[in-house]
């Protein structure tokens, strides 16, 4: 994530991205359904990928949760033309 805010370009993510990790760094989601109580906004793709999005939906962050061993593994972060370019349920 901080290779992604210090990119000039998307400077203006940090504090949303930092919002973030501290939200999911002190979360024990169970499951989905635990998530989108505090993500409402969240899509769950499936395979256990989730889309939050960041700093008012000018960007897309695309993570895949293990909810047994509560391990968050970053697949993507860009903005909404790149998130358009990937394929969420493979990335």
């Amino acid at each position: 994530m901080r290779e992604f805010w210090e990119n000039a370009e998307y400077a203006d993510s940090e504090t949303s991205l930092r919002s973030w990790y501290h939200d999911a760094k002190s979360a024990s989601w169970k499951n989905s359904n635990e998530l989108k109580l505090q993500y409402k906004s969240a899509s769950i793709v499936g395979d256990g990928r989730v889309v939050f999005n960041i700093k008012g939906n000018k960007f897309r962050l695309v993570v895949l949760i293990d909810y047994d061993f509560q391990v968050l593994f970053i697949r993507f972060i860009g903005t909404h033309e790149q998130y358009d370019k990937i394929n969420v349920k493979t990335i």
